[in-house]
């Protein structure tokens, strides 16, 4: 039986007499014919057939919301150190494209304890300039120095760097909008870290943690492509 109309979509809300009477017109209907009713709400015209088919429209169907896993939980990072954080080794120059501030001198130690030289870029120009001639193992951006972050200059050239060199560079964005070692989150803005301000303090914790599972993650594929003869 027919339960929205095909014209408004609103439910009929038909009384249990008048879905007894439409049914039973139905049902003397002769084959062929059709039989034609008022919605209540628009007072379109909806045609049935014996069926009470013809004519027929579905409720709309309500897209599926996708729910994403929730970011994970950072308590550890106030208790100390993490416990598997190795010194990380091999790793060369890191870019740091971030303004000048308290903020900055956090992350340029940061960067330090765990074994990079840095490299502090006072502007995007300054830091594409560098980037024709050095093949930085690690840029740090701070996500709203150009404004929007999907308006930025600099990330859009980062997401359309050539595979050749992008998959040797871990990039991190920072700023109030991310969630600090939000995999899922990185992913969607094209990084490989996202960092949260308010956990500037403890980023060489987050590093000790986030490069180690990194290179777990893509350390096979980079060195099958190197037996290619890949990079």
């Amino acid at each position: 039986m027919l339960t929205h109309c095909p014209s408004c979509k609103k439910p009929l809300q038909l009384t249990p007499d008048q879905t007894a009477r439409l049914e039973q017109a139905l049902a003397q209907l002769a084959p062929g014919k059709l039989l034609t009713i008022k919605c209540p709400m628009c007072r379109g015209a909806i045609s049935l057939d014996k069926n009470a088919a013809a004519n027929a429209a579905a409720p709309p169907s309500q897209p599926r919301q996708v729910q994403p896993p929730p970011p994970p939980k950072l308590d550890w990072l106030e208790l100390g150190l993490y416990q598997d954080a190795d010194k990380v080794e091999d790793v060369p120059t890191a870019l740091v494209l971030h303004q000048e501030n308290d903020q900055r001198k956090s992350i340029e130690e940061a960067l330090e304890s765990v074994g990079y030289q840095v490299v502090m870029a006072d502007s995007v120009a300054d830091a594409l300039d560098g980037m024709q001639f050095v093949n930085f193992a690690c840029i740090v951006f701070q996500a709203n120095l150009e404004g929007a972050l999907e308006q930025s200059l600099f990330h859009a050239h980062m997401r359309k760097l050539t595979m050749d060199r992008r998959r040797y560079v871990f990039y991190i964005l920072i700023g109030d909008q991310f969630h600090t070692l939000y995999n899922l989150e990185a992913l969607a803005h094209s990084a490989n870290l996202t960092v949260n301000n308010n956990d500037l303090r403890h980023l060489d914790v987050i590093l000790r943690k986030g490069i180690p599972a990194y290179e777990e993650l893509f350390g096979p594929v980079l060195e099958e492509l190197g037996v290619y003869g890949k990079r």
